[in-house]
C-alpha cells in the first residue's frame, strides 16, 4: 500500500468532521457537489477542456470525469455518483477501483440526466455546491453555494492534511523534473514553444491537465507577468528566459518559478540576488506571523537591490518610501497553494468569512491571513522592467532618482521572478521546491 493511500482515510475524516460543522452553521442536512459539466463552444460542436469543481476534488480524486455527484453530510458514509455512460464517441472512465474507493458507496451512472432519483428526495435541507446553478434549479434545489458553509470550508482548507501535503510534494515532483529540462532547452538555445513542448513532456502532463498556463517567457517577454504565449520563433538572441510552470497531483497544485540568463552578466548577478531574497523571505514564514509582513520585507528587499544594482539612486529605505519598488514589483508576494492554484481563503480573518482585504497600498496581495502550521504558501518576489509602468515612472517626481541608462541597459531582459512551494510546520519550513532538487 502506497503511503498517499494510507493517508487518504484519514484525511476523509477530516473532511467529514468539516463538512458536519458547516452544516451545523448553515442549518443543512447534506451537502450534494456536483463535479460539474462539459461545456460546448459557441456555435460549434467541440467542447472546452473539462475541469473539476475543486469542492469535488477535495474528496475524491477524480479530476476528469464531468457529470458526477457527490451526497454528503459529515456523518454517513459519502455517496458517490459516478457518471459512466454508454458511450462510443469518447473514452469512458474505467468503473473505480483505486485506492479511494472503499470510503464511498458508489452508484454508476450511464445517463447524466437521469441522476435525479440517485439525490435525496427531500432536497429541502440538502444545499447543491457546485458551478451550474440552472441545473441545480431544474433539480429542486432551492439552496446553492450556501454562504456559511463554504466560508467555513474555505478557511479551513488553507490546513492541509497528510494525505493533501503528500500529493502536492508528489506534484513539485513532478514540476521540478519539468523545470530541469525546461533549463535545459534554454541552454540549447530552443524557442519559447520548444522549451515548453520540453517541459510538458518531462512532467507527462499535457496543455490541459497543468493546474495553470504556463509561463515560458524569452527576453523582453519576462516582463509580461502573465505571458501565455509560445512563439515558435527561435530569437537571434537568447539573454534571459523566466519559466513558471507547475504540475498536478490527484488535483493538487505546484506553482515553481525561476529565471536563468543565458551569459554570466549583470543579469545573471541580480538574479542570484533575488535567489537569495526568495531564501530570506522563506525564512520568515513563521507561525504567529502576518503573510502581509512577508510582502512588506519584499519590498525592502527589492529596494536594497534596486541600490545596489545601481538602478535607483537613493537608499532602500528611501527607494520604498518613495512607492518606487512598486514600479519594479508590482504583484505579491505570493498565496496559498492546494486543489487551485491560488486556493481560496486568502482575503479572510476567519471561519465566518469576515473580509480582510489586503492594505490599500498593496491591493495585488493574495493573502492577509497569519501563517500557521499545516499551510502550504507560494514565495515569489520579482523585479521587472515592465514598459508601461517604467513610463509612469519616468513622469512621475521620482524620476530624477532613476538611472534610466541602467533600466535602458537592463530592459531588454525582461524581469525576474523565483517561486519556491513551502510547506510551514510547528519547527520547520519544508521547501518541497529545493528539497525536491530544484535549485
Amino acid at each position: 500500500m502506497s503511503q498517499i493511500s494510507k493517508l487518504y482515510p484519514q484525511h476523509i475524516q477530516e473532511m467529514q468532521k468539516r463538512t458536519k460543522e458547516a452544516l451545523l452553521r448553515d442549518g443543512l442536512e447534506g451537502l450534494v457537489i456536483h463535479s460539474g459539466q462539459s461545456k460546448r463552444m459557441f456555435l460549434d460542436d467541440n467542447h472546452y477542456p473539462f475541469h473539476v469543481n475543486p469542492q469535488f476534488k477535495a474528496w475524491v480524486p477524480v479530476i476528469d470525469n464531468p457529470n458526477c455527484w457527490l451526497v454528503v453530510n459529515g456523518v454517513d458514509k459519502p455517496k458517490l455518483i459516478f457518471y459512466r455512460p454508454k458511450d462510443f464517441w469518447h473514452k469512458v472512465p474505467p468503473e473505480p477501483n483505486d485506492f479511494w474507493v472503499e470510503q464511498f458507496d458508489i452508484v454508476l451512472l450511464t445517463q447524466a440526466d437521469a441522476v435525479e432519483k440517485h439525490l435525496p428526495y427531500d432536497k429541502a435541507n440538502f444545499a447543491y455546491v457546485g458551478e451550474y446553478v440552472e441545473v441545480a434549479k431544474a433539480l429542486g434545489f432551492e439552496l446553492v453555494n450556501p454562504d456559511r458553509a463554504l466560508h467555513f470550508l474555505h478557511y479551513y482548507r488553507a490546513y492541509k492534511t497528510d494525505y493533501e501535503m503528500a500529493c502536492m510534494r508528489e506534484a513539485n515532483t513532478l514540476a521540478v523534473a519539468g523545470h530541469k529540462s525546461a533549463a535545459e532547452a534554454f541552454r540549447n538555445k530552443q524557442s519559447e514553444f520548444d522549451i515548453n513542448q520540453a517541459y510538458l513532456k518531462a512532467v507527462r502532463q499535457g496543455d490541459n491537465q497543468v493546474p495553470y498556463t504556463n509561463i515560458v517567457a524569452l527576453n523582453q517577454n519576462a516582463a509580461i507577468l502573465h505571458y501565455m504565449v509560445t512563439d515558435t520563433a527561435t530569437p537571434e538572441e537568447h539573454r534571459s528566459f523566466l519559466i513558471d510552470a507547475g504540475a498536478s497531483f490527484h488535483g493538487y497544485a505546484a506553482d515553481i518559478t525561476r529565471t536563468y540568463c543565458h551569459t554570466e552578466n549583470k543579469f545573471a548577478e541580480m538574479i542570484a540576488a533575488m535567489d537569495q531574497v526568495t531564501l530570506s523571505l522563506v525564512d520568515q514564514l513563521k507561525p504567529g506571523v502576518p503573510y502581509a509582513d512577508i510582502h512588506l520585507a519584499a519590498h525592502q528587499h527589492i529596494g536594497r537591490l534596486l541600490n545596489e544594482f545601481g538602478i535607483v539612486n537613493l537608499h532602500a529605505e528611501d527607494i520604498v518610501k518613495e512607492g518606487i519598488t512598486k514600479t519594479f514589483f508590482p504583484h505579491g508576494i505570493g498565496h496559498f497553494l492546494g486543489l487551485q492554484v491560488h486556493d481560496v481563503g486568502g482575503h479572510v480573518a476567519d471561519d465566518r468569512g469576515t473580509p480582510n482585504p489586503p492594505p490599500e497600498a498593496h491591493p495585488f496581495l493574495r493573502l492577509t491571513r497569519t501563517v500557521e502550521a499545516k499551510q502550504v504558501f507560494t514565495i515569489e518576489p520579482g523585479l521587472y522592467f515592465i514598459p508601461s509602468l517604467l513610463e509612469e515612472l519616468r513622469s512621475s517626481p521620482q524620476s530624477k532618482y532613476i538611472n534610466w541608462n541602467e533600466i535602458q541597459a537592463l530592459a531588454s531582459f525582461g524581469g525576474i521572478r523565483i517561486e519556491d512551494n513551502i510547506i510551514v510546520h510547528r519547527e520547520r519550513n519544508e521547501n518541497m521546491s529545493r528539497e525536491l532538487g530544484l535549485k
